[in-house]
């Protein structure tokens, strides 16, 4: 699944490219959609809901409802503009295949711009009236990424009181329920716990104040929503130190050289689900046995760049 901060990236993105625009044409090649014309309807607006893309449409006429066409990223969604990926610390930016094209907007804007919006790998694509959005995303937690949130005190109330819903939960499980709180994805699941010294199997309630780990985790997400490349260390240790323990397994700690864990996390009440595999310090972070993960490569990060 995508962080947060890349879907807030390409919605921020599409909109600047989309927004104000008429379509002139339009291409959803999924079975639900495969038959609408959103030709002459405009864009008002492209907004993320935690992980979710919205892209909310106007009426051509009066009359008919406004639209939201909805998708999902997931792990390997990317939006293209006129030919260019929108880059990504989640997603490849490389070539995509055509059979892989899920949604085609094209349109014009006052000024006689014309603009080509290609998604590749999406999912969940839903073309629904705007007015029932909550159908798809009303189950979601407070928004990290939410706009209101430094005005509005109850988005952290509530993503407080709802990951400390259930005190026995493990940390690490409860930081990717997306009905608790939207936007944390594995990397910050790990990066997380690391940053406030906790094991990821720790329960919620042995976890420390819960308002600092929300705190932490809207910094984090915030401070690289413009960065194509994601960094937790502040960026201060040279070459591939973007990351404290995320795809380090192996490799010594950071902050006290001990080698960095790899292991698996997963819900048992949960049945059909995957365990998820997650990295931490075994000393920075002391805590109760976890799961070691099957061998397998880990991610590669290239050298943060950044974009102001």
């Amino acid at each position: 699944m995508p962080e947060g901060d890349t879907v807030a990236r390409q919605c921020r993105i599409l909109h600047e490219a989309l927004a104000g625009a008429v379509l002139t044409g339009s291409d959803l090649r999924v079975p639900r959609a495969a038959t609408a014309d959103l030709t002459d309807w405009r864009v008002r607006e492209v907004r993320p809901r935690g992980k979710h893309l919205l892209i909310r449409l106007a009426p051509p006429t009066p009359g008919p409802a406004p639209l939201t066409l909805h998708s999902h990223l997931m792990m390997d969604g990317i939006w293209h503009v006129d030919g260019a990926p929108l880059r990504s610390s989640d997603t490849s930016a490389g070539p995509r295949s055509a059979d892989t094209i899920r949604i085609v907007l094209t349109a014009r804007h006052e000024d006689g711009r014309e603009t080509r919006a290609i998604a590749y790998d999406v999912k969940q694509v839903r073309l629904l009236r705007t007015a029932d959005e909550n159908s798809l995303v009303g189950h979601l937690g407070p928004d990290l990424l939410d706009p209101a949130w430094e005005e509005d005190p109850s988005l952290r109330e509530r993503a407080v009181e709802n990951l400390g819903r259930e005190p026995e939960r493990p940390l690490g499980l409860a930081l990717l329920d997306q009905q608790l709180l939207a936007g944390i994805g594995n990397i910050y699941r790990s990066e997380l716990c690391f940053l406030q010294r906790v094991h990821p199997a720790v329960p919620v309630g042995a976890a420390g104040e819960l308002g600092r780990i929300v705190d932490l985790a809207r910094r984090l997400l915030v401070l690289n929503v413009d960065r194509t490349v994601r960094v937790t260390t502040g960026g201060m240790m040279g070459r591939d130190g973007d990351l404290w323990v995320y795809g380090r397994g192996g490799r010594p700690c950071r902050r006290c050289g001990a080698r960095i864990q790899r292991g698996e996390l997963g819900e048992p009440r949960l049945e059909g689900t995957e365990p998820r595999v997650l990295w931490f310090c075994p000393r920075c972070q002391a805590g109760p046995g976890i799961a070691a993960a099957p061998a397998g490569r880990e991610p590669v990060h290239r050298r943060a760049r950044h974009r102001r």
